[in-house]
């Protein structure tokens, strides 16, 4: 068993054993049939993935590794906050006639503010500190801008990373308000693994520790029946990820510069209802 299954069968457990309903409150998301989507959930779920040990990867669900990357790239990488530059559908319902998605995700990592060396946008600053202030304790990136929030057609549920140097090694914190656990939490967990690689590559380091940090750890109430089938799935060991080490500068990564390497997993496809 994957130390990733592991993690995500004891969450799930917890929070269908011994979480707190939402049901007696007003909720905002709803099924395609108009019916209030109630969730059950924990709060301040810490999880902590050593990069060095293994990929955080789940074998008991199969998570779509390309689209996954895809997704990161497009928000780290081409700070897109368009539709049309994304290679999957995941963003399509919260997308304009245009294809925009407001002032969200990529938008705000793309926004330039002034330093006393000069003028950088979140991700540049990071890749600044990492080469020239390792030391620093204030490497880090926010999207949850407030200002802006009345133009994004989704606020950030993933809006903050954390990075410390300590040694040769790149540790990093993840701080989300809400997952959404059976749809998005592995497909966050590997986002950010990779995107921790890539940082620590391009900056001559090694990748340590990924901290998850969830503020409201929540299942759907129509997802519980498929948790419970896929939390008994048999689990398997992690898959090696393989990654071009000939690449030094963060915006030459591309899908194809990682490869998974032995994953076997559950293939089964469930039918997930989705709550907007």
């Amino acid at each position: 068993m994957s130390r990733a299954d592991n993690i995500f069968i004891s969450n799930m457990r917890d929070i269908i054993d011994n979480g707190v309903w939402d049901t007696d409150l007003q909720v905002r998301p709803k099924w395609s049939d108009g019916t209030p989507a109630h969730t059950v959930k924990k709060f301040g779920i810490v999880n902590r993935y050593n990069l060095q040990e293994e990929f955080p990867i789940l074998t008991i669900r199969k998570t779509f590794f390309k689209s996954c990357i895809d997704e990161l790239l497009w928000i780290w990488q081409k700070k897109s906050n368009n539709i049309k530059d994304l290679h999957s559908k995941i963003w399509n319902q919260w997308a304009d006639e245009n294809g925009s998605i407001g002032k969200a995700y990529g938008y705000q990592l793309g926004v330039k503010h002034k330093y006393k060396e000069g003028e950088f946008d979140q991700v540049d600053r990071v890749l600044y500190d990492l080469k020239n202030n390792p030391a620093s304790r204030r490497i880090m990136t926010n999207i949850f801008t407030f200002a802006d929030l009345h133009e994004m057609n989704l606020y950030p549920c993933a809006y903050s990373m954390t990075f410390n140097v300590s040694g040769d090694t790149l540790n990093g914190i993840l701080n989300q308000r809400s997952n959404d656990m059976l749809t998005a939490n592995n497909w966050n967990v590997v986002q950010y693994a990779v995107l921790l690689i890539m940082f620590a590559q391009v900056s001559g380091l090694k990748a340590g520790e990924l901290v998850h940090v969830i503020a409201d750890a929540h299942i759907y109430d129509r997802h519980i029946p498929t948790v419970e089938e896929i939390i008994k799935m048999p689990a398997l060991p992690a898959p090696k990820l393989e990654v071009d080490t000939s690449i030094k500068n963060f915006y030459d990564f591309t899908v194809d510069s990682f490869k998974l390497v032995g994953y076997e997993c559950n293939t089964k496809k469930y039918d997930i209802p989705v709550a907007e």
